[in-house]
């Protein structure tokens, strides 16, 4: 672990996806106030919920704080509290309020009512939850998929890609700059408003023009040092729907010798008439079209490291470096996403937009992420970075949890169709999570395991 003094709190870090044996066996030793956990992807979840019941079974007593890009605080109230009642478990929107929250814990003047307020409040939460739960009608899977997307195909015939295979690209951070969404860099220092109006904004548009400020002269460092590198990888590959919830991928435009099968989810909720239950697999034509695929994975955060040493005990700035690679990881797969649609796949060669309106998705097609609310499943991750040799050609690896190394990384699938949009899969029931299982080739525990925020 690293020892971080930050506001007279002695903070032990011991890093990523740690083991919550590993965790609880410091805390002792250390003699710990506090424990915080924070979750980055979904997996995570499962995990806090089984770190929680630990430090109930071994007889902790001390606040568990609960953050991360994952959580919220309808999970902690529903899922992580009620399996620790040793003390308080409090959940925490964003690291910048975490010295405060946990200067209420630890004063024997200010927690009891701290405490009480919080747990009102999840009494509330559960209260909600479970009427929702109550309410939420599915329909069966087989009637789920009898109402499906139904789309045409006629884009096929000018989507043939230019290239096929997997292509690995550098990324030059100068490059990037103008790819960049402020928006988020924002929010995460707690500055509400989009970019660049919040810079004019009359409560924050001070402290926010400051915080610009600074970051593009860290950004100009950043990219006159070099030390800070992005790097990406992408393929394109001949496709076809199987089945209903499954696409298959070939390893040329042959199509008899099968590279990998993917396997998503699909919307189960009862919805309103005329609207249909979406899958992924929806935006790609079954045989006998002639359909494709692509898939991508981007970092910017090699030498981070490297980077952040410099700036071990300053704060300010190593939170500065660290939403910038975020910033630049995105910008990273915005460049990549456009160079492929505009010329290795070239089905929109004729592009031409402006930075808006990229923000704003413009343009034609979408590149989806495993684990995230389109196709929430992240072991899915695997496929994908075996499929692009990830580790090898982009410097990214994925933990025991498809967590991706570095942080500030994306990856994620391009699908083309003209009326392909976002969307969430949401609540399923346990039908979809045996079928999956099924179609996985995996035991159905495990299944409800990766999918279990989904699971109503």
């Amino acid at each position: 672990g690293v020892v971080l003094q930050c506001n007279n709190f002695e903070v032990i870090d011991l890093g990523v996806m740690v083991p919550a044996e590993d965790i609880l066996k410091t805390a002792k030793q250390s003699n710990a106030d506090l424990i915080g956990l924070s979750g980055l992807i979904t997996p995570s979840l499962d995990e806090m919920v089984h770190v929680a019941s630990e430090m109930q079974r071994q007889g902790f007593a001390v606040p568990l704080l609960i953050g991360g890009a994952t959580t919220s605080k309808a999970h902690t109230a529903v899922k992580i509290e009620p399996g620790y009642s040793n003390d308080a478990t409090i959940y925490v929107s964003d690291a910048s309020r975490a010295v405060n929250v946990a200067g209420q814990l630890i004063s024997d003047e200010l927690k009891p009512a701290y405490i009480d307020g919080v747990s009102h409040e999840y009494d509330a939460i559960r209260a909600r939850h479970a009427l929702r739960a109550v309410k939420t009608e599915f329909l069966s899977l087989p009637a789920a998929r009898a109402n499906k997307l139904q789309l045409g195909w006629s884009h096929l015939s000018n989507a043939v890609p230019n290239r096929l295979g997997v292509q690995t690209v550098e990324l030059p951070l100068a490059d990037l700059v103008p790819y960049i969404d402020w928006s988020p860099f924002f929010m995460t220092w707690e500055l509400a408003g989009k970019y660049p109006n919040i810079l004019d904004d009359d409560v924050v548009g001070e402290a926010a023009r400051d915080l610009f400020t600074d970051a593009g002269a860290m950004l100009d460092k950043l990219i006159d040092e070099g030390v800070l590198r992005a790097r990406g990888v992408y393929g394109i590959w001949p496709c076809q729907r199987d089945g209903d919830d499954d696409l298959t991928l070939f390893t040329d435009d042959e199509r008899t010798d099968v590279l990998a099968c993917l396997h998503h989810v699909r919307q189960q909720r009862l919805l309103p008439e005329g609207k249909p239950n979406l899958c992924l697999a929806d935006y790609v034509a079954p045989a006998p079209h002639r359909d494709y695929l692509g898939g991508f994975a981007v970092t910017a955060g090699i030498g981070i490291d490297d980077v952040l040493r410099v700036y071990v005990d300053d704060d300010y700035n190593s939170i500065l470096v660290k939403a910038l690679a975020d910033r630049l990881a995105e910008a990273s797969a915005e460049y990549l996403h456009k160079s492929v649609r505009t010329t290795a796949w070239g089905y929109a060669a004729g592009e031409q937009l402006a930075n808006h309106e990229l923000i704003g998705e413009a343009y034609r097609g979408i590149r989806p992420a495993p684990g995230y609310p389109a196709c929430p499943e992240h072991s899915e991750k695997l496929t994908l970075f075996e499929l692009l040799d990830a580790q090898t050609n982009a410097n990214i690896e994925l933990t025991e949890h498809f967590a991706m190394l570095p942080a500030a990384s994306v990856s994620g699938w391009y699908f083309a169709h003209p009326e392909a949009r976002y969307f969430g899969v949401g609540k399923i029931n346990e039908e979809q999570i045996a079928d999956y299982a099924q179609r996985k080739h995996i035991d159905a525990a495990v299944a409800q395991r990766w999918l279990r925020p989904n699971l109503v």
